[in-house]
């Protein structure tokens, strides 16, 4: 017995993935055409779920989602979106009462000689280069087929052909013969296709065999336009069992899966995608009433009004009519994309293409996330995800917004812990912005995005768990134990006390108790104190019971301060760099936590020993020394009267520079207001002879870094003892007077531009 060919009560219709077009021309042939049953290129083994696609509840763009029950990380997306011509004869096919099936590949089947590939879905049937690997086993290129036609039609490439000759063709007509007849002409002498190209064909035309003869009547195929040729060639049917002989089933979980508009794109990595998806919806929505580029300027006109700019009525019609000219000059017969573009930069943006730009990803690209109805059966966190989404009216969006937090209200604090138990299981929904200022207040400022992997990553993670608080917490103890550092198990405690994982804190207090008695390790319990102290102030935000973890930060910061002269020795400057930021970072823990009048007089004791410290690195000395400035234990004087001893003549200029680093970072704007402090400074670069002061160039330029304009400004005005600078902190010594006037006129550069250029 051989397979349907062109005698047969089955008709073709080959398609673009994604095509608006196609998803037109579609519908006029399938209700002219009233097949008995439509076809669908799709996985066979997610045929059952077609029938959602009817309900009012889903709404594109929305994709079908795979997986192996004993592998959920191996998943795959079938996306389809409102203009997808699979989408649109699935919804034919429901409205009409007539049978719809996936008739690719079941997703479950392996093959012996399988080999890894990409999870990424859809081929590339249209248009599109891309490397195979055929029988033999040697990579080969198959041919551009849309590219093909396009060039002996006299177009540049495939894309704008096919748009024109299709998808933003708003007239209908009898397209698909012409296609089929076009793709069968480039298939003429093909080479041998890849294995899995070759087992996909066999078991479609396996399936539109059964297909006639389970029904009386017409049947449709809807399949990639390259399919369409080997779909209609006479084969016997025991040749295509053969094909696929040794083909095994495993185990499969399918269900849908909300897509995004930017995730149908090319330009995110998608083989079957489009262009410009946002211009592909606007297309399926306006093509009928024959008001494309009207309408889509109109969008333009919003999107640019919305953001403060002027979109005169008069140059939207002046636009209009340069896109149409446009078109014209490039022998397209209707305006597309590009000329509208083209034409809004020119009438209502002057000219200026990154105004343009910062409307261009809303417009082209779109923002859409689809929906999922109720009575759809997703994985249990999937499930749970979209249940706690209603109950926090936290709606996903593909485009990144801001999202403010108050903790204090039942919502805020329930968002709150929904975006914090979803990083934790590496969902990352939204990112906490400028989260150092946020820890330990009442208020939590996200940036957040909607990805669809993320819906394969919760999948993943049904192995801890059927919900997303049972599945963060077993997750979130798993680290907890198997955290090596104090450092890593503190901000695991911190992590469980965000999302509100009563288990995992209970787990993780015990560890860091168990820890905490066994490390001596100064640097790992420098590293401890900001999560603690972070925990702490967030716990009393949060109103958890934080049991002894006050107590033990004590014990920590005295046992800290006592190591720290010991464990500052004799470092390297990585080393020191490493340290002297993990002694500033742990010191801003003291202070917030306010642990008491003791444990902080320990913790200044501690820093005096590593001023005074003989063999204490310099870099170290200067950040100990700057934290004795900030709690007021040193006075200007007694500052300037250290600065002057370390960084005399008699100091090497490397360990000059190293204290002078330590000492500064972060508040060299007190340098315009502390006049025997910037005495000091002045002194030491007024001694250093040309080549000493080059080579500390760039650490002053790193050091006064973080000025703006004015306090730069400032600075210059008080070294000069200009009105409003202070007096002149200056130092002249006649005998260095060239040597002066040089460093003068860098540090004038310095403070006047910044030393950029320099």
């Amino acid at each position: 017995m051989t397979s349907p060919g062109h005698d047969s009560r089955v008709t073709y219709f080959g398609i673009r993935h994604h095509g608006p077009g196609s998803a037109r021309q579609l519908l006029h042939a399938l209700q002219e055409l009233q097949p008995d049953a439509v076809l669908i290129e799709g996985p066979g083994d997610a045929s059952e779920l077609i029938a959602f696609l009817g309900d009012e509840g889903m709404k594109p763009p929305v994709a079908l989602l795979c997986y192996p029950k004993d592998e959920p990380s191996n998943a795959a997306f079938w996306p389809f979106a409102v203009y997808s011509p699979e989408y649109q004869a699935a919804r034919w096919a429901l409205r009409n009462g007539k049978p719809a099936r996936f008739i690719d590949l079941p997703f479950a089947v392996r093959f012996p000689d399988d080999a890894p590939e990409e999870n990424v879905p859809g081929d590339a049937d249209e248009g599109e280069t891309r490397a195979d690997v055929p029988a033999n086993g040697e990579p080969r290129l198959i041919r551009d087929p849309i590219g093909t036609l396009a060039r002996a039609a006299g177009y540049e490439d495939g894309e704008s052909w096919w748009s024109d000759v299709i998808e933003e063709n708003p007239q209908p007509g009898p397209v698909f013969g012409a296609i089929s007849e076009a793709m069968t002409a480039l298939r003429e002498g093909e080479e041998a296709i890849s294995n899995r190209e070759a087992r996909r064909e066999a078991h479609m035309r396996l399936e539109i065999a059964a297909a006639e003869k389970e029904f009386d009547g017409a049947i449709a195929v809807v399949c990639g336009a390259w399919h369409v040729p080997a779909l209609r060639a006479r084969r016997k049917l025991s040749d295509d069992r053969l094909t696929l002989k040794g083909m095994k089933k495993e185990k499969v979980a399918a269900t849908w899966a909300p897509w995004t508009s930017p995730r149908l794109a090319l330009s995110r990595g998608y083989a079957a995608g489009v262009a410009a998806p946002g211009w592909c919806l606007h297309i399926w929505e306006s093509q009928e009433r024959g008001q494309v580029a009207t309408r889509w300027l109109a969008r333009i006109a919003a999107a640019l009004r919305a953001k403060g700019h002027v979109a005169p009525t008069a140059s939207l019609i002046e636009a209009e009519r340069l896109a149409v000219t446009l078109a014209a000059i490039r022998e397209r017969p209707n305006p597309g994309f590009e000329e509208l573009r083209d034409a809004a930069i020119a009438c209502l943006l002057h000219g200026e293409e990154t105004l343009w730009n910062t409307i261009a990803a809303q417009l082209l690209i779109g923002s859409e996330v689809g929906e999922i109805p109720d009575e759809v059966p997703l994985a249990p966190l999937l499930e749970d995800l979209q249940r706690q989404q209603k109950a926090t009216r936290l709606k996903p969006e593909a485009l990144e917004r801001e999202l403010s937090i108050d903790l204090r209200s039942d919502s805020g604090l329930a968002r709150s812990t929904l975006l914090h138990r979803l990083t934790i299981l590496d969902v990352p929904w939204g990112r906490l912005a400028d989260s150092g200022r946020s820890r330990g207040t009442f208020r939590e400022k996200w940036v957040i995005s909607w990805e669809p992997e993320y819906a394969v990553r919760l999948v993943e993670n049904l192995v801890h768990g059927p919900t997303i608080e049972k599945a963060s917490s077993s997750l979130m103890i798993d680290r907890l134990t198997k955290a090596e550092t104090l450092s890593n198990t503190a901000s695991g405690v911190y992590d469980a006390i965000t999302a509100d994982l009563p288990e995992a804190i209970a787990a993780g207090l015990v560890v860091l108790e168990e820890k905490s008695a066994l490390s001596s390790d100064c640097l790992d319990i420098l590293r401890t104190l900001p999560p603690l102290a972070d925990t702490i102030r967030y716990g009393q935000a949060r109103a958890t019971s934080l049991g002894s973890l006050p107590g033990l930060m004590e014990r920590l910061v005295t046992s800290c301060a006592v190591e720290l002269d010991h464990a500052s020795r004799n470092l390297d400057a990585d080393s020191a760099s490493t340290f002297a930021g993990a002694i500033r970072a742990a010191d801003a823990a003291v202070r917030l936590v306010q642990l008491g009048e003791d444990i902080e007089t320990h913790w200044l004791q501690g820093l005096e020993r590593l001023v005074d410290g003989k063999q204490t690195n310099p870099r170290v000395r200067g950040t100990a020394a700057q934290m004795l400035y900030e709690a007021g234990a040193l006075g200007s004087e007694d500052v300037a009267s250290l600065l002057q001893r370390h960084l005399s003549p008699g100091t090497g200029v490397p360990d000059a520079a190293a204290f002078f680093e330590g000492f500064f970072e972060g508040i060299a704007p007190r340098l315009i207001h502390d006049g025997p402090l910037r005495e000091s400074v002045d002194r030491w670069i007024c001694t250093l002879d040309d080549e000493a002061f080059t080579a500390s160039l760039p650490l002053l330029r790193r050091v006064f870094s973080h000025l703006d304009r004015m306090e730069r400004r400032r600075m210059l005005d008080a070294l000069l003892g200009r009105r409003g600078g202070g007096s002149s902190g200056l130092v002249f010594v006649p005998e260095r007077a060239a040597v002066w006037e040089r460093q003068m006129a860098v540090l004038r550069d310095l403070f006047e531009t910044g030393g950029a250029g320099k």
